[in-house]
This record gives C-alpha cells, structure tokens and sequence, in this order.
C-alpha cells in the first residue's frame, strides 16, 4: 500500500500528513529539527508491510496550514495536544508513539500527560526530559547543548541557514536519503517555515522557568525504548544517565554506535528494533490488561 500524503484538520489547524496502511493497531511518527514526516518514509514501509496503520504528520510549524506566528503557540504542551489531536481526527483511541529529537521531546509529553492513549512508546535520541534535563548545566555535556543559546536570538539562525540559497541548512542534509531531502528542502525553505521550526526552541527554552518546566520529573510506566547514538553531539551519555530511575514499566535502552540522525546513520538496526518493540505491546494485550 502507498503512502499518501492528507491534509488532516486537528486542534484547529490543518496538518500535512503522511498516512499508510490499514492495520489494526495505529503508529504515529513524529520528526524532529530540521526534518518532516519524510525522515520516516522507509520505516513507514516496513510497518504497514507488518500489518500497522501508520500517520507521520509535519508537526505544528512545519506544516503550512498549522504555523503560527506567536512563539508561545510552541510550547511543548501543545504540540503534544496536537499529537492527541491527530489521533482523535484518525479515531485512535490508543496508539503506538514513536519519535525522533523534537519530535522525542513532545512524545515524552504525550506519554507524561496522555499515557493512557499511548500503547508503546519509542524514543530516538532524546531521553526522559528529566535525564535530559539534569544533565544540562554539567561542564561535561554543557558543549553538547550550548547551539540552542544561538537558536533563541530571533533571526540570528534563520539568517545563518538561509543565507546564500539556504546554503547551510542544505549542506546539514547533504548525507541524507535524496527521497527525504528534497522534502526537507521544500518544507523548510517556505516563507515563515525556518521561523516557525526555531519556535520550538524559543517557546521552550526561552527562560529558566520553561526549562524547569520541561525538564520535570515524572514516571513512565507505558512501555519504552530509547535508542541513542553514542556519537550524538546533541545529546551526551550525561543526558542518558538518569533515564532509567524514572521507568516503571517494561523499559529497554539500546546504545548504537552512531550520530544523532539515527534514520538516516542506522535505519536498518531502528527499524528492527522499533518493529520488535511494537510486537512486545500489542494494543489488544496491553488493553486487557487495564
């Protein structure tokens, strides 16, 4: 079965989504910066191929009917409302999560405020917030993270990444599927596009009481994975230590040896285990068990 491309109307805005497959049990996938929906085309595939119901959508910013101009509309609160927003528009009433940078941080939302929706939860990159957040200020990973300081002064990156053609930013995707970068290109070079995707650090990172509000602590007892490449630059091992004190249910890390962009550097080993992970919660179980 094809995978379609749908406007998907949802907490008031219009979403470009890619959706595929009839299955029983549903699957969202969330991108991350500076990505859409497109970095999850191949996995899309292998799901429906197993029998799964799949919707990516370019998230809040990303998509052109769902960009709005105020940087508090960014908070990760609600982009996760909009992810619930999405499964009521589909008539999931539970689902798999899956997601990647970004699009890990507003799935750890979903799980923390929406866990009874979320059947299995995967996280590519960016662990538990609170793991994430703890490790944040330490010397040893402060390198790590000390980019999003630049991501909050507006215009400062958007003139950085856009200069020249969008030189820079196209030169961030040059190892990257040609499938998915030329989305990535068309989606990201739109006007008010690059704005709308920094609004996420903006809304979230913008002040210290944001950051102690996202970096909470809360336990997680839906079913997790987390896959991390111990060469990510983003995120240091420091950002990983903590996770596993907050999980009360079945939980497995998985320690790759790769970079950040993990569906393009390791696709064959994430899929494998994102497929392998689903398997172990199917919806039916996991709803009886309730």
């Amino acid at each position: 079965m094809p995978i379609e491309i749908r406007s998907v109307k949802a907490n008031g805005l219009e979403f470009r989504c890619r959706v595929a497959g009839a299955g029983a049990e549903p699957v969202i996938l969330l991108h991350g910066f500076p990505e859409t929906s497109a970095q999850w085309s191949a996995l899309l595939s292998e799901l429906v191929e197993s029998g799964y119901r799949c919707l990516a959508p370019d998230q809040r910013g990303y998509s052109p009917g769902a960009r709005p101009e105020d940087v508090a509309a960014y908070s990760v609160d609600q982009l996760a409302a909009d992810v619930v927003a999405l499964a009521d528009a589909h008539g999931f009433e539970r689902f798999h999560l899956v997601g990647h940078d970004w699009g890990a941080a507003v799935g750890w939302i979903v799980v923390r405020d929406h866990a009874g929706r979320v059947a299995s939860w995967t996280a590519l990159s960016v662990p538990h917030l609170a793991s994430y957040g703890a490790a944040f200020e330490l010397p040893e990973h402060r390198a790590n993270v000390a980019y999003i300081d630049a991501m909050l002064v507006p215009g400062k990156v958007e003139a950085e990444l856009s200069h020249n053609g969008f030189e820079r930013l196209r030169a961030s995707w040059a190892s990257f599927a040609p499938h998915a970068l030329a989305d990535y290109e068309s989606v990201l070079t739109q006007p008010g596009a690059l704005t709308a995707a920094l609004n996420w650090y903006r809304a979230n990172f913008g002040s210290a009481a944001q950051r102690q509000q996202g970096f909470a602590a809360f336990e997680v007892s839906v079913p997790t994975l987390t896959i991390w490449g111990n060469r990510d630059p983003f995120v240091g091992r420091p950002a990983t230590a903590r996770e596993r004190e907050y999980m009360r249910g079945p939980y497995r890390f998985v320690e790759l040896d790769a970079g950040h962009w993990l569906m393009h550097e390791a696709a064959g080993v994430c899929h494998r285990e994102i497929l392998a992970h689903l398997q172990a919660h199917p919806i039916e179980s996991v709803s009886a068990q309730r």
